[in-house]
């Protein structure tokens, strides 16, 4: 069966978000009243597999070995 899964990768708490302090420093810049800004990764997968437990096991050893470097993020996996 074809399911479509989504990845969220975001940093850990205490993990300083470069591109986002960038971001949130621009927006001040142009005027804008932001308080922070935080940087999400978001992957919608879709993959064959013969059970929907069996798809999300397939994609949580890919975010464990490719997707998410688990020192600095955490991910969660859902499925759409």
């Amino acid at each position: 069966m074809l399911y479509t899964i989504e990845v969220r990768i975001e940093l850990k708490k205490g993990v300083i978000d470069a591109e986002g302090e960038t971001v949130k420093k621009s927006l001040r810049l142009l005027g804008y009243n932001v308080d922070g800004v935080n940087t999400i990764k978001v992957y919608s997968i879709k993959i064959n597999a013969e059970s929907k437990e069996k798809a999300i096991n397939e994609i949580d050893e890919a975010c464990k070995r490719l997707l998410a470097n688990p020192v600095i993020q955490n991910y969660k996996i859902s499925v759409k």
